[in-house]
């Protein structure tokens, strides 16, 4: 068992969203060993829940863990009766927020904290945070460890059983296994998806195109799927933890959605599963950005959302969000030598900027440095960072 990085309010009742796999069931029964424990995944269960929501919650207060509670959201109903009027501590866990949050929203407001689990952070399976990875550096020994661990987990993720594994081809054997179940089967059963080739085709053009700018016309014609269809498949692919959309970054406010998203995978473990070559730049890109936004999510990176930034001359930036008061920029590069010519986007972003800007290029190798004010950071930094 990992020490998940995540602070639960131990006396509150709470719903955790994070993707299959991503060890919901196994951080709750750990650390609330005591409590009843239901699955919705259990089809007895999930028929009771819909014959007789109240009776089914009722048998397991005052504490328990419904866990995959998505199958059947209305359940939040007589979770909040308990709640309310019986005292009851529970906790839920669903790997879609399809149909979930805003029943959840509706019912539970006030009642429960949610909470997003995401895969392991880089790190997290060796224990808790030890620096800040944007103002303090990894000594020596720590930078080395993690730079000999680097290629495993941009190649295979971070998913808790992969992790478990040894053997490379094990961790592959699981991923692929992870695809047919969960990443595919369950989410077509979940979203009421017949077409199994186009939601296979939408993974495919997804990681191809990692690091572009997303246009959905463009999925449509890739997938063979109707604009509508594509829209909603995307949709349902950011619902179920498995991606997630950064925007264009405009100076003012208003402007900010409407330049095109980019998506990128919640785990480079799903790219794996995938089976597609992609190039070094891409799957390093990919793998920094998620680990940021997992952070964001557990609550280390102080934002609402992330962005990424592009001129009207073409001039782009991977990472933008805005923190304290003050602006973050962060380039990603697959080189091993940085030098001025790998900054000037940061550079001229930070001239056109009316707010402080803190510029970062993170990149494949072992130095820190700092040119002209971008601070050089290795990506093997990331571990155990926060």
């Amino acid at each position: 068992m990992f020490n998940r990085w995540i602070n639960l309010k131990p006396n509150k009742s709470c719903l955790i969203i994070g993707p299959r796999r991503s060890g919901k069931t196994t951080l709750l029964r750990n650390r609330f060993p005591e409590y009843k424990y239901v699955t919705l995944d259990d089809l007895d269960y999930l028929d009771w829940a819909n014959r007789d929501p109240k009776g089914l919650v009722e048998s397991l207060v005052p504490n328990a863990i419904i866990d995959e509670i998505q199958r059947y959201p209305r359940l939040t109903i007589a979770v909040k009766n308990a709640i309310d009027n019986q005292g009851a501590h529970i906790l839920m866990t669903g790997s879609s927020s399809i149909g979930l949050t805003d029943v959840a929203a509706d019912t539970l407001a006030g009642r429960v904290n949610l909470y997003s689990l995401p895969t392991l952070c880089f790190g997290e399976s060796i224990g808790n945070p030890t620096h800040s990875i944007l103002t303090e550096s990894l000594n020596p020994l720590q930078l080395a460890q993690a730079q000999r661990e680097l290629n495993n987990a941009v190649t295979y993720g971070q998913f808790p059983e992969v992790l478990t594994c040894v053997d490379s081809e094990d961790k592959k054997e699981l991923l692929l296994n992870y695809r047919d179940t969960y990443f595919i089967r369950d989410l077509m059963r979940l979203s009421n998806i017949e077409n199994v080739e186009g939601l296979y085709g939408m993974f495919q053009h997804l990681a191809r195109s990692l690091g572009s700018h997303l246009a959905v016309s463009n999925f449509a014609r890739e997938t063979g799927l109707s604009y509508p269809s594509t829209k909603k498949y995307l949709n349902i692919l950011r619902q179920s933890q498995l991606t997630f959309s950064l925007y264009g970054y405009q100076y003012g406010p208003a402007k900010r959605y409407i330049k095109a998203s980019k998506t990128y995978f919640a785990d480079n473990g799903i790219i794996c599963s995938l089976n597609i070559p992609l190039n070094e730049g891409q799957l390093l890109e990919n793998f920094v950005i998620a680990e940021f936004e997992k952070r964001r999510k557990l609550g280390y990176i102080q934002c609402d959302r992330f962005y990424y930034y592009k001129s009207a001359a073409g001039r782009e930036i991977d990472l933008i969000f805005e923190s304290g008061g003050e602006l973050y920029a962060v380039e990603i590069k697959a080189i091993n030598n940085p030098s001025n010519r790998d900054i000037r986007n940061l550079k001229e972003f930070r001239k056109q900027s009316k707010q402080k800007v803190n510029a970062f290029l993170f990149y494949p190798g072992e130095e820190y440095d700092t040119i002209d004010n971008v601070r050089i950071i290795p990506v093997a930094s990331l571990q155990s960072g926060m």
